[in-house]
């Protein structure tokens, strides 16, 4: 009982002694009885915050109780929209800072170091463990890329833990198909013997999909976005409604992008100058306005339907979902099978003789 009550419970003992010598002995029973359901009272507030305190102690942690496991983990640590216990932060594929992906902070390939830094829960395989696997490899492959350095599959193999090294080829064909939705290019093992890895753009845009000399991510993904979009817009797309579309993946024209560096040039001027795109005004449009076609490299190295595959892969769906396109893209496919039909396109045969390497035009076989 607090102090208070304590000398409360003593003053009004003795105004109770005091009555009593006095003959009073009515209200003095009245008093008590007053007195004892305000004890009472008392003692179920204590009771209850006592064991709402009890309840609002931590549990030990297990490394406070040796070879004692949580059977139950913390709030913070499940997840209650799938039952998976969550052992880690939602993963990224790439951070948002260029700085920080220079300093090797979300990939420091080559050891466990990734791994060690994250408590991985005791259940064996863990949805979001393995999630979580698919950004280091993920972080790891688009590291090595950015600073020009061999990608190794070993490397790759140690941003795993141990215990989960045996599900790679799951880990790594997720992080390869995330890589290939986001960026536009495809992750190829171009040394089967030391499993080396490269990068291999879906167009051919200078420095493996970089546009410009030096280090750096690819932007084939951006440009086939736009090529998308421009199709779905019937060929042609407002310079205005590009922009308006970008700002939902964060890209602004002016403002330096951690990929695109600055994404305005880089669309305005890299691929209009290497004949993806082509920017010109919009006739008749007062105040002058701009649009966006495709230029005469886009035909050449792409077609409708893989940029709309590209787009639907990215949004999780089918590309027979967008009904009037994909059939303008399929007649589109069919046509150009038609031409190769009648008009074979010359290919290359390597043979031996006399020691060297003849080449000779031979005709598609049909």
């Amino acid at each position: 009982m607090p102090r208070g009550q304590k000398n409360k419970h003593r003053k009004r003992s003795k105004n109770k002694n005091h009555n009593q010598e006095k003959g009073h002995p009515e209200k003095d029973e009245s008093q008590d009885k007053g007195h004892h359901k305000r004890d009472d009272s008392q003692d179920h507030k204590e009771a209850a915050q006592d064991s709402a305190a009890i309840e609002e102690t931590p549990p030990c942690s297990s490394s406070s109780v040796p070879g004692k496991i949580l059977e139950t983990p913390p709030v913070s640590e499940t997840n209650s929209d799938d039952g998976w216990p969550s052992c880690i932060p939602s993963p990224v594929t790439i951070c948002s800072d260029d700085l920080d992906f220079d300093d090797e902070i979300y990939c420091q390939c080559g050891g466990n170091s990734l791994y060690s830094e994250y408590r991985t829960c005791q259940n064996i395989p863990c949805k979001h463990c393995l999630d979580m696997y698919v950004a280091f490899v993920e972080q790891c492959v688009l590291y090595k890329f950015k600073m020009k350095q061999l990608i190794v599959g070993k490397d790759l193999i140690n941003v795993i833990e141990p215990k989960y090294q045996y599900r790679f080829n799951e880990i790594s064909k997720r992080a390869f198909e995330n890589i290939e939705t986001v960026f536009g290019v495809s992750v190829i093992e171009i040394d089967s013997t030391n499993h080396i890895y490269d990068l291999v753009s879906n167009l051919k845009l200078p420095n493996k999909g970089r546009v410009c000399a030096g280090r750096g991510l690819p932007k084939t993904g951006l440009l086939m976005t736009i090529l998308a979009m421009i199709f779905m817009k019937g060929n042609s797309v407002s310079e205005e409604d590009i922009w308006k579309f970008l700002n939902f993946m964060q890209v602004y024209p002016g403002r330096k992008h951690f990929i695109y560096r600055e994404p305005r040039k880089l669309i305005t001027q890299d691929f209009v100058r290497l004949k993806y795109l082509e920017y010109g005004q919009i006739p008749n449009s007062d105040p002058p306005c701009y649009q966006f076609q495709w230029g005469p490299k886009a035909y050449a190295e792409t077609t409708k339907m893989k940029v709309l595959e590209f787009m639907a892969k990215g949004s999780g769906v089918e590309p027979s979902t967008f009904s009037v396109k994909y059939a303008e893209a399929l007649k589109e496919e069919n046509q150009k099978i038609k031409i190769r039909k009648w008009y074979p396109i010359p290919a290359q045969k390597h043979c031996l003789g006399h020691g060297h390497h003849h080449i000779h035009k031979v005709m598609t076989p049909q």
